[in-house]
């Protein structure tokens, strides 16, 4: 019997037309014989839309709006023997969609309420990972209510970080309102942008020097595994919005030229955090690298995690997961049986 798949994709965030890229990718990767697979793409709106318009949405690379209220489809979630959530963002990867598809009985891929939760927030991430001995650059957490009531303590916070720090929403992804603040004239603005975004921000440490980016791709459940690490360039500032999303911007490199004990570090903490956080099926962990000078050893820092990373063909983590010999088909299949284990 083929196992009846429901792939979810689009959503609310700024990766909405990514994730309609990595739905195509799923769709024409996943063998006929073995799995029966529905999309249903989700508005910008968050609304769930009929097969005709998911159809056209696909084909477009984007829906901004249309559909039916979450609440009256999600009944049809129960015809299906597993959903795919290749959702990010809010209302996709931070246990929002998890939670309902738990209420409903139905097992999907990827991380459960718990894990995707945590994952999503920056700052619970920190906490986790800090109890857990995970090295991570030095963080302050402000509320929008500290913002309004009592600025000066904000600007305090920051100072004890000193300058140049960056300023993020504690719960956006895509680089979404991050800015990077080099001097007391940009720290307003970028409190104003990210308080407008979300009512807790997180204000983070620069790391000394010039970090490289280091990418590891975990898979598995309760017994996951660590992919060769990549390293991701770009001839930016930081790993904006702008570079993330403009072809040619970035490159990967895959494996990473790294020594032996360095490459295999990064990939315990990562096999660490992935229990940490309660992760499972996937997730891509992001880590800055810091080399040494002067015979001086480097300095690793964990970034951040992400538990439904980008899933085109050409992504990160499926080309992971290629250097360690698993066809897109291949890796796409084992998520869809980690998602069918028990858990």
């Amino acid at each position: 019997m083929k196992k009846r798949i429901l792939l979810l994709a689009g959503g609310q965030s700024g990766e909405h037309e990514v994730s309609l890229m990595s739905a195509k990718s799923v769709l024409a990767a996943l063998p006929a014989d073995k799995f029966e697979v529905t999309p249903l793409v989700i508005s910008r709106q968050g609304r769930w839309l009929p097969p005709s318009e998911t159809t056209r949405a696909l084909e477009a690379g984007r829906a901004e709006h249309g559909g039916e209220s979450l609440l009256k489809q999600a009944a049809g979630v129960q015809g299906f023997d597993l959903v795919f959530p290749l959702l990010h963002g809010p209302n996709g990867e931070d246990g929002t969609v998890q939670g309902l598809l738990t209420l409903a009985g139905i097992p999907f891929v990827g991380s459960g309420v718990l894990g995707s939760a945590v994952s999503m927030d920056k700052v619970m991430t920190k906490l986790v990972l800090s109890s857990a001995g995970i090295p991570q650059v030095e963080y302050r957490l402000a509320t929008r209510r500290q913002w309004r009531q009592s600025p000066d303590t904000v600007r305090d916070m920051a100072a004890e970080l000193g300058l140049p720090l960056f300023v993020k929403p504690a719960n956006l992804g895509s680089s979404v309102g991050i800015s990077k603040v080099r001097s007391e004239m940009e720290l307003d603005a970028a409190l104003d942008l990210a308080f407008s975004l979300d009512r807790r921000v997180i204000l983070e440490a620069m790391t000394p020097g010039r970090p490289r980016e280091l990418e590891v791709g975990i898979l598995g459940n309760d017994a996951p595994v660590a992919s060769p690490v990549g390293e991701l360039r770009f001839g930016a500032d930081f790993y904006d919005y702008q570079t993330k999303y403009t072809a040619g911007e970035a490159s990967m490199h895959i494996p990473a030229e790294l020594p032996l004990e360095l490459a295999e570090r990064v990939r315990a903490y990562a096999l660490a955090a992935f229990a940490a956080l309660d992760c499972a099926g996937l997730a891509r962990i992001d880590f800055f690298y810091v080399e040494g000078r002067n015979g001086a050893a480097g300095q690793l820092f964990l970034n951040e995690v992400n538990t439904m990373p980008g899933f085109t063909t050409t992504s990160m983590y499926p080309k992971l997961w290629e250097a360690a010999g698993w066809s897109y088909e291949a890796l796409v299949t084992r998520l869809i049986e980690l998602g069918l284990e028990e858990r």
